[in-house]
């Protein structure tokens, strides 16, 4: 083999990477809170910040949209990720006495 037959070979080894594997991205779901009369919204907005990644402007934000409207979403992942952070939060909340209502929808 050539050094040209090589290079020839080399540009065209790319040209099947971009053909459709059939692989699909999992469905994504929201993460809602809702809003109570027992949670605080400091709670609410730790939350949001530790476990969600927020920034505190942003966790304020949403923790207003849940106080406000009643619910908000506060995220939207992969289903497991989803589920997970979910569970996490209402484990902490209950872990402080707190019935706040999470939902993956």
């Amino acid at each position: 083999m050539t050094m040209s037959d090589y290079d020839s070979q080399m540009e065209n080894a790319g040209s099947d990477v971009a053909e459709d594997t059939g692989i699909q991205l999992p469905p994504e779901r929201k993460v809602v809170f809702y809003n109570d009369d027992f949670t605080t919204m400091e709670f609410v907005v730790d939350v949001l910040m530790s476990i969600y990644n927020k920034s505190h402007d942003e966790a304020e934000n949403l923790m207003q949209a849940v106080h406000e409207e009643g619910s908000s979403v506060v995220g939207v992942y992969t289903f497991d990720i989803a589920v997970s952070r979910a569970n996490l939060t209402k484990q902490i909340a209950r872990k402080n006495g707190f019935p706040l209502r999470v939902e993956v929808e």
